[in-house]
Order: structure tokens, then C-alpha cells, then sequence
């Protein structure tokens, strides 16, 4: 439809106005005689506005106000009373596809946890990576996601197009997809931590990885679909690989991509092999810069966040999966006072078992807290690295990230009346507890969830395509299980 919905609001009797990352606390909401918070638009930049209205035209916001809606002849109007409107961009770096190997290695580190888990993912096919992306991203979506990445990193041959497979899955879902095309070239043979038959050449990365940006990459304004290049992590990967995927991404207009400094582990693997921390060696190769985006970064010394954020370079923060396999917790507060951009993102659900991207607001903000003291991460910057901040670090803030007129209606309605409501302050109510309900997602102004249920796909099929994945993939491994 040419036009549509409109987020209608009525007045609630103070507002409030806020600076990025918590530099001014607002003034606090009242509810209303209900205890309930009206229609309360958190839009990230600018003013908040307790009792507005956005129009959606199109798929992108061309009204945003308070006060009562305009009356605009054949448009929808959704309801959002007692609710908080936020944008919601994404999540990186999922790989969606381990949905089948949930549950499996459940109490090792992070390169035990590979090790365990690179055998079974060898004897993935297409039709694993299809359900299982599937589920990923529809479980994504039931939490607020709209814009999603995958590094995908493991190609074994004569199994069929598993990058096609999970692009398959994400437009059926209805989001975002940023797949990156991963790689790794160095097996336990060249000093390197995955197995040799999980590997793939130096030329046929670069073949497979350019034919994947010139057959599925859409860099126009509103794309559903783009791709980036994405080498796995320095210890399975040559030197040679980084810079050979460094030209070839910015040859072709694309961003990169890498696992980077997640635990001591690697730290110790680059002094030992490299003669340089992680960022250094990233620095060696041309790895730093507004095009790049490391996911964790766990472990860096003052000098890597001073050239992380002089030179824009991104971090992926993943803090559920960095607990669950006790890689430890990221400096978010110190790269966030640094200037350097920062998204949030689940990792893979092999490493944060159905952990949902609204949950790691909360998450991010408590572990921030836990180790550098209460005023380390406000609600209000855990929301913005969740929605802005995961658009910067994708090149997209100009597209989604923030509720604005001209940007793409990415819009998430989440219910913060009822329990909800005993707190004054809805963004509060947001981020402390339990998520709350997902009355509605949109991805460029069309549903996709509704009620808690996703509505772009049948639910119980999406479900159901997961655990089916993970049965195929426990069957072909059963060999090496």
C-alpha cells in the first residue's frame, strides 16, 4: 500500500529531551492517571516525545510529532497506547546457522568450542544452512530485529549454494540481511586452529567471494540485501587473505569484516605468531577504518581504542555470548567514550543458545555495570548501541538506526503498559527487566511481527525448520560426533 501506518498518539503532560550516549539525564516521564505510559516515542536523536504520532508513507517516515496524529484519508492507524516506539536496525554478527548446533560444547572456551564444534559444521549442507537460518532469523525478528549480518565461514564443496541458502531464508523472514562471504585458509597444518579439510584456497576465496558481491550486493538507498567480506579470525586466516580481501572489498564499495581479540587465547596465538596484539596486526594489513567491523573485542589495551576510534573502526558487542564461553567483558564504556562506533548482537546460537536482541540491552548494560560501576552504561546508551549505533557500524545510520523523517520505517512498538507501567520512565522499563512484549515490527513499514508472533512467515514452520536442522546435521556428523 502507497501509505502506510500511522502511530497515532494523545497527550501525556511533561516531556523530556536527551543527548547521545547520557551526557544529559532527562527529566522523568509521569504516567498517566492509569499508571500506564501513552504513546511514548523514543526516537534516539533528538527530542523524546512522551505523547506523539510517526507517518509511515511508503517504507520510509515522513511525519514525526507529538501530540495527536494528522487525519490522513485511507491510512491504517495503529494503536500504541501504553507502548514505547523505538527504531530497531539489527544485530551482528549472527550466524544464524548454528541453530543446528545449539547446546553442543556447553562448558569449553572459545577455541575448545571450535574445535568441538568445526567437524560437525564440515558436513553442513544447504539444506542445514536453510532451516536453520530460517529459525535464526525469525527467532531475530520476534525480539526486534529488522536488519541482520552472518558470518558464514565454512564451505565445504559438493553440498550445494549454502550462501544462496541463507539469503533464501532471510527474504522469506522479511528482514535486512547483511550476510558476510567468510573464509579461512589456514588449517592445523600451517600453524592455524581449525581442521585442514574446513579450509578453502586463497584463490578460490577470492573467486567465491567477488562472484557473492557482484551476484546478490545492492548498495541503493532501502536495500534489503548487501554483502560483506569477512575472513574468520587471525588464527585461522594468512596474512595474505586480509590483504588480499582488504582491496578486493574496497575495490567493490564493500565493508569488512573479522572476529577480533575475543579472548586472551588469541591475544597470546598473535604475540606468539604475529609479534603483535590483535589491533596491531589489523593495523599491519589495513584492517582499521570506518569500513570495518570487528565483532567482540574483548580484550584491547588503551592504544587499540584510541586507533578503533580515530580511525571509525566498528565493534560487534556480544555479551551473552562472551559470558557463556567466559572470553570475559568488553571495554563498551571506554570505546563509547573514545568516540568509536559500537552495535550490539547476539553471535551465533551455538554460543548464546536462543538468546534474544532485545535481551542484550539489558545485558550489555548490567555487565558494563557489574565490573566499572553503575554509571558505566545508562539505559538510554545501551539503547543506542542496540539501534544507531548497530546502523553506524554497517554503514547505514543515514538509512535506519533512528526514528526520523526520511529514514526507512524500521520501527519496533514494544507494550510498556501493564506490569511495565509501575515504572515512571518507559525507556527504564525497557531496558532493566524482562523485554517487553513486541506488539509490532516493521521492516520498512511492512509487519513482520505482531503480538509476539511473526507474522511474515508461519511461526510453527519457522520453528519447527530449526530443530529440524539440527536433527540433518547431527545425522550427517554423526561420523565424526
Amino acid at each position: 500500500m502507497n501509505l502506510s501506518p500511522e502511530i497515532s498518539a494523545a497527550a501525556l503532560d511533561t516531556r523530556r529531551f536527551w543527548t547521545p550516549y547520557g551526557s544529559q539525564q532527562p527529566e522523568r516521564p509521569k504516567p498517566n492517571d492509569h499508571g500506564d505510559h501513552q504513546r511514548y516515542i523514543a526516537p534516539i536523536v533528538g527530542d523524546e516525545i512522551p505523547s506523539g504520532y510517526l507517518v509511515v508513507e511508503g517504507t520510509t517516515i515522513s511525519a514525526i510529532g507529538s501530540g495527536p496524529a494528522p487525519v490522513i484519508a485511507g491510512a491504517e492507524t495503529i494503536d500504541a497506547s501504553g507502548c514505547l516506539v523505538t527504531p530497531r536496525p539489527g544485530q551482528h554478527p549472527p550466524p544464524p546457522v548454528p541453530v543446528a548446533s545449539q547446546g553442543l560444547a556447553k562448558d569449553n572456551t572459545l577455541f575448545e568450542w571450535l574445535v568441538a564444534l568445526y567437524k560437525p559444521w564440515s558436513k553442513m549442507d544447504a539444506e542445514v544452512v536453510g532451516g536453520a537460518a530460517a529459525a535464526g532469523l525469525g527467532w531475530l525478528a520476534k525480539s526486534g530485529c529488522t536488519t541482520s549480518t552472518d558470518h558464514h565461514y565454512i564451505f565445504p564443496k559438493g553440498r550445494g549454494d549454502l550462501f544462496a541458502a541463507e539469503i533464501d531464508a532471510a527474504q522469506r523472514i522479511g528482514v535486512r540481511f547483511q550476510p558476510c562471504r567468510g573464509s579461512m585458509d589456514r588449517g592445523v597444518s600451517d600453524g592455524g586452529l581449525p581442521p585442514d579439510e574446513v579450509v578453502e584456497s586463497l584463490d578460490d576465496i577470492l573467486t567465491a567471494t567477488a562472484e557473492a558481491i557482484d551476484t546478490y550486493h545492492d548498495a541503493s538507498f532501502g536495500s534489503m540485501l548487501r554483502i560483506a567480506v569477512a575472513p574468520c579470525s587471525p588464527f585461522s586466516i594468512s596474512k595474505e587473505l586480509l590483504v588480499e580481501s582488504a582491496g578486493l572489498a574496497r575495490a567493490k564499495g564493500v565493508r569488512l569484516h573479522t572476529h577480533l581479540a575475543e579472548t586472551l587465547d588469541e591475544e597470546e596465538h598473535c604475540l606468539a605468531q604475529m609479534n603483535c596484539t590483535p589491533v596491531e596486526y589489523m593495523e599491519q594489513v589495513g584492517w582499521l577504518g570506518d569500513d570495518v567491523w570487528f565483532a567482540h573485542a574483548v580484550h584491547l589495551h588503551d592504544s587499540d581504542i584510541a586507533k578503533m576510534a580515530a580511525t571509525g573502526t566498528g565493534t560487534a558487542h556480544c555479551p551473552s555470548s562472551n559470558a557463556r564461553l567466559g572470553a570475559g567483558i568488553a571495554r563498551i564504556s571506554d570505546l563509547l567514550a573514545a568516540g568509536a562506533p559500537v552495535g550490539l548482537g547476539v553471535d551465533g546460537s551455538a554460543s548464546a543458545e536462543m538468546v534474544p536482541l532485545a535481551g542484550e540491552v539489558r545485558q550489555a548494560m548490567y555487565m558494563q555495570r557489574a565490573k566499572y560501576g553503575p554509571t558505566a552504561l545508562t539505559a538510554r546508551q545501551a539503547l543506542e548501541i542496540g539501534t544507531l549505533g548497530g546502523a553506524t557500524v554497517l554503514g547505514r545510520q543515514s538509512e535506519i538506526g533512528s526514528l526520523e523523517v526520511g529514514k526507512l520505517a524500521d520501527i519496533a512498538i514494544w507494550r510498556t503498559d501493564g506490569f511495565y507501567s509501575a515504572v515512571d520512565d518507559p525507556v527504564v522499563a525497557f531496558a532493566y527487566g524482562q523485554t517487553p512484549p513486541l506488539a509490532r515490527l516493521m521492516v520498512g513499514g511492512r509487519t513482520i511481527v505482531e503480538n509476539d508472533i511473526l507474522v511474515s512467515a508461519p511461526q510453527d514452520e519457522i520453528g519447527r525448520a530449526g530443530a529440524d536442522a539440527h536433527r540433518r546435521l547431527m545425522k550427517l556428523a554423526e561420523d565424526v560426533l
